[in-house]
């Protein structure tokens, strides 16, 4: 594990990115971007540097208006660059971050590490079985298309700056304030039942550990970033109502189902996500190896914020 001191430029500081600040934080300096000045109070309130990056509204012949002086400060002492922030979901390819940063818009002299968060959708279907960084990306969602390209470019722009750089691909996000419990208490959890279905999971809190773990090894490559147990959907949602004390809502088949196409995509891809290599890259055991430690954390939480 390196010992130098970070500067960490978080971009795209949001559900995600605001828990990697904080973790970074314990290890040097650290700025978060978000895309307007309202929106940095909380990063600010935590004892984060923050500046404002709003890419999509910048035309190219005037990145460098949008490229303010805090930001040019923080990007100039900037030793690790964290991107949170994804391309469009749709085609043609568009990605305002990186052709932001690609622009020479700004400059990253002390840079020595890039990390790019990324999504396990970028495999595709692959009926229920493992998959692991070696295995191929095969996804025909559109979404999942623009994600792997963009890690491609990434790199790219990682190879031209010479600094290695991680693509993260991780599971389904979850934590306080964007749980079952909360979609449970709401009202707005529904039990869908596709047999077979399992999905990953993970953990905002382990999620922000791995990625500054990486970060303080430089890592190099691919890494999964997941729970352990792949499970079903109705599992968690069972759960999240026993831990509520609230009776889980009627099972509906997904086949009768209504709902959007994107949440029935969702569906359309089937795998179970091994983990493994990260715990061995990085010297790392998950906190919240599956649903239920996770949501276990969240409920003691809720509970300790309501007495």
């Amino acid at each position: 594990m390196t010992t130098d001191i970070m500067h960490t430029l978080v971009v795209g500081a949001g559900f995600s990115g605001y828990q990697i600040a904080l973790q970074a934080a314990n290890h040097g300096s650290v700025c978060g971007t978000r895309r307007s000045v309202d929106s940095l109070v909380d990063l600010r309130h935590a004892g984060l540097a923050a500046c404002v990056l709003d890419a999509e509204n910048t035309e190219q012949d005037e990145l460098t208006i949008a490229a303010d002086e805090s930001l040019r400060a923080q990007c100039a002492k900037a030793t690790h660059l964290i991107i949170c922030s994804g391309p469009d979901r749709a085609a043609p390819f568009n990605d305002p971050v990186h052709d932001f940063f690609s622009s020479g818009a700004v400059e990253l002299p002390a840079l020595r590490w890039l990390g790019y968060l990324s999504t396990i959708g970028v495999y595709g279907n692959h009926l229920g079985g493992w998959v692991d960084e070696s295995t191929a990306c095969q996804s025909t969602q559109v979404r999942s298309m623009m994600r792997l390209q963009a890690e491609s470019c990434w790199g790219v722009l990682a190879s031209k700056w010479q600094v290695p750089m991680v693509s993260l691909r991780l599971s389904g996000i979850y934590g306080p304030g964007r749980n079952a419990i909360k979609d449970a208490l709401a009202g707005r959890a529904r039990m869908l039942i596709k047999p077979e279905q399992v999905f990953n999971r993970i953990h905002v809190a382990d999620l922000a550990r791995a990625t500054v773990a990486a970060a303080r090894l430089r890592y190099s490559g691919i890494l999964n970033i997941t729970d352990d147990m792949p499970a079903a959907p109705q599992d968690v949602v069972r759960y999240a109502h026993y831990l509520a004390q609230i009776p889980a809502p009627p099972a509906v088949n997904f086949a009768d189902a209504t709902l959007s196409d994107m949440a029935r995509s969702f569906y359309s891809e089937n795998k179970r996500v091994s983990n493994a290599l990260s715990k061995q890259a990085l010297d790392f055991e998950y906190q919240y190896p599956s649903y239920k430690e996770g949501l276990d954390a969240v409920w003691r939480q809720m509970s300790e914020l309501t007495r």
